[in-house]
């Protein structure tokens, strides 16, 4: 597409002369008119080009004002009035006015027919659209001949660099890259460099419009950046980076870059679907081992052997962490699925070279992901710690943490794994710390286990079992309650509990006569003393708060 400065530098249009500042010929034209009405600008597209004799307004240029802001208020490219035959010269008072409301104003010799030049400038246009439009489809037959054979992203960056002939650079979502064209074997930056440029002048994560900026190279020099949002998710796109894009030469024009963005989404969409398809698969082989451990008998498995394909290895300890990303505010479903989709890889990347034998899976039905580490690891926090804080402070994405228990084979890693998401969604009930958002399971006493149950029903099942002992005021009460509790702890031996209580035996058989008969049950019977035992633990967890 061509700027109004563009068409002033040909040639054959060096007789028109621009009157008016040149910063506001840069515009591109989409197309050109001639008129010799003042009303024209309700019939013309934007981006538009006027030619005119300024027939009516040879007595009164002054009314070329309204005009003007007409054609401002349409946003047209220019306009370019012929003198010589109704107008000698444009009056120093338009040109003013026209630099004021900045539209360019041209001015056309006599010698030059306005049907003649527009002519030669739609020519212009329409080949230049035309030439474009061409090269860009045989862009696309070459890059959809690409996508065919299955050719890999790197080695189709490498082909776009060598096309636009300038240096190349795809990122993920989190920056990090992906591939670079050859350009960079043949300088001495990195591709890393430029990066890092891009990430210090504050490069938006999420920044789904295509625009540039200047970053300095190795040498200080200022160097263009040109960076395009490559969409295969609606919140995290990829980029396709671009270096000295001023430098691409011609017809390659955005259309090839619209090419390049669609192969590119089209590859890694398939890049993509493809690795979910696995990690399906080792979804569901963590939830068969899971299940099968915690069923009521199982019988011994072979779980290294059957997930050999999905990093299990025989070691001493096995340890399941819970990971989930978290937010305090309420998202989008989708928005939900792709960060923990990119948090996912992220840890996949970040922890794979610092754990032995680490396996990583996607918890089926949620978003959230556990991590089986497969070896003895000291600093596992720390690691955890540093690779969330990495991610928070490219994506803002935050990770937190549920640690299980440490055992000794593969067949209690269902242990492990039910202790940590126990300790996630204990850690949900209390405030979060974000500084150190890691939690560690703690054994649930009975009374937790009647967290759900109303606390009326707990009194009354204590006081019907327990009658006057349970919630006992009077010391005689409260010495036969201590001694019952005493009595079942033991296993109903007398002499071991007359000794811990620093009594004779005979007191110790006196007491529990005395508590059978307030109790009007059998103390030994093993139903009865079911029920005694946990209205003790729940009456004297509910008189210990």
């Amino acid at each position: 597409m061509k700027t109004l400065i563009d068409l002033l530098a040909i040639p054959r249009f060096t007789n028109l002369t621009l009157l008016t500042d040149s910063v506001d010929a840069t515009c591109e034209i989409e197309s050109v008119e001639i008129t010799e009405t003042p009303d024209i600008a309700h019939y013309i597209p934007e981006k538009t080009f006027i030619l005119t004799t300024a027939m009516i307004y040879k007595d009164n240029q002054q009314a070329l004002f309204t005009l003007i802001d007409s054609l401002k208020e349409k946003q047209a490219i220019g306009l370019g009035i012929k003198v010589g035959r109704f107008i000698e010269a444009i009056d120093p008072s338009v040109i003013a006015y026209a630099n004021q409301k900045k539209l360019p104003i041209v001015q056309i010799p006599s010698t030059i027919p306005l049907g003649n030049l527009l002519h030669q400038l739609l020519n212009l246009l329409w080949y230049t659209k035309t030439e474009q439009l061409s090269y860009a489809l045989d862009i696309q037959k070459q890059f959809s001949d690409m996508l065919v054979n299955d050719v890999s992203y790197e080695r189709f960056i490498d082909s776009f660099g060598e096309l636009v002939n300038a240096p190349v650079i795809l990122l993920n979502p989190y920056k990090k890259i992906l591939a670079c064209s050859k350009h960079f074997t043949k300088i001495t930056t990195p591709a890393d460099y430029y990066v890092e440029q891009l990430s210090q002048r504050n490069f938006a994560f999420a920044q789904k419009k295509a625009t540039s900026l200047l970053i300095e190279d190795s040498t200080n020099k200022k160097l263009q950046v040109a960076y395009y949002p490559v969409e295969i998710n609606s919140y995290f796109p990829h980029y396709l980076v671009i270096l000295n894009p001023e430098q691409i030469p011609y017809p390659v024009s955005d259309f090839a870059i619209d090419q390049a963005k669609l192969v590119l989404s089209f590859m890694l969409y398939k890049n993509q679907k493809i690795q979910e398809s696995l990690d399906h698969l080792k979804t569901d082989f963590l939830t068969r081992m899971i299940e099968y451990q915690q069923s009521s008998s199982p019988k011994e498995r072979d779980w290294l052997d059957l997930g050999i394909n999905y990093g299990l290895v025989k070691a001493r300890h096995y340890r399941i962490i819970y990971i989930a990303c978290h937010s305090n505010n309420s998202k989008k479903i989708r928005y939900q699925e792709e960060e923990s989709q990119l948090a996912f890889q992220w840890l996949q990347e970040s922890l794979d070279s610092q754990i032995k034998d680490m396996s990583l899976f996607k918890i089926k039905n949620t978003n959230h992901f556990a991590l089986l580490i497969q070896h003895k690891l000291d600093h596992v926090e720390e690691i955890l710690l540093n690779a969330a804080n990495e991610l928070k402070i490219i994506s803002g994405i935050q990770l937190v943490f549920g640690m299980g228990n440490i055992y000794d084979t593969i067949q209690q890693v269902a242990k492990s794994f039910i202790e940590a998401e126990n300790a996630y969604n204990e850690m949900l009930t209390t405030t979060i710390d974000l500084e150190k958002p890691i939690a560690h399971y703690q054994p649930r006493g009975m009374r937790n286990l009647f967290e759900k149950i109303n606390m009326t029903d707990i009194h009354y099942f204590c006081e019907s079992t327990l009658k006057e002992l349970a919630y006992p005021s009077e010391d005689s009460f409260i010495e036969l309650r201590k001694t019952l509790k005493c009595y079942l702890d033991f296993q109903c031996e007398i002499a071991q509990t007359a000794k811990a209580l620093f009594v004779h035996r005979n007191t110790i058989k006196y007491r529990i006569e005395r508590c059978s008969q307030l109790l009007g049950k059998d103390i030994h019977d093993s139903v009865t003393s079911l029920d005694i035992r946990l209205a003790l633990e729940l009456s004297e967890e509910t008189l210990d708060q």
